[in-house]
């Protein structure tokens, strides 16, 4: 049997009672622009947010809110929490910021395909953030005293994208890591 989505049961609950989404939104203050968004499924809301439509509705959160296995999710976190993470290990360790996510992928990339996705574009985007540093530092023989600000750049934007996508990935199970190079490509 196939459990119905957040989506699916927010409209079911919605109709059952006969009300719109104007109306739910006037019950909830959650805006109707919000719940539009809920039940075609482009957004999956806060905890909060659920609570205040299940209170609206006078349902229970489990209502609409069905998990199929909350252990699952909980380990998925944290796999993924332990993916993106992982190349801060480079700050102390040479070359930890790519060896890292790479054994995770290998160890963990047949287990389920959002893992491939994910080791995937970690170790590209880790490995092209490596080149660019490397030839930020051969940039020092053609422009001494401007490599430093270059080698700075290329630091300050690989920790700003990695936390980006750390809670990324914990939020919302994407990632965006621009500028990479795709060294690893997807399985055909």
């Amino acid at each position: 049997m196939k459990t119905k989505s957040l989506s699916e049961n927010l409209v079911y609950q919605r109709k059952l009672q006969g009300l719109t989404q104007e109306q739910l939104s006037d019950k909830t203050t959650v805006t109707v622009r919000t719940i539009q968004r809920i039940e075609k499924g482009d957004v999956q809301p806060h905890l909060q947010t659920v609570k205040l439509l299940a209170a609206g509705l006078n349902v229970e959160v489990n209502d609409l809110l069905i998990l199929d296995n909350p252990n699952v999710e909980v380990i998925q976190r944290k796999w993924m929490l332990l993916l993106h993470g992982a190349p801060f290990f480079g700050l102390i360790i040479p070359f930890a910021s790519i060896l890292f996510p790479l054994f995770l992928w290998i160890h963990k990339a047949d287990d389920n395909k959002v893992y491939d996705a994910h080791g995937r574009a970690v170790v590209n985007f880790h490995s092209s953030i490596m080149l660019y540093f490397l030839c930020s530092l051969v940039l020092f023989f053609a422009l001494p005293g401007y490599n430093f600000f270059i080698t700075g750049a290329v630091v300050f934007f690989s920790i700003i994208t990695t936390l980006y996508n750390i809670s990324r990935a914990l939020q919302t199970a994407t990632y965006k890591y621009p500028l990479s190079i795709p060294f690893l490509k997807p399985k055909n």
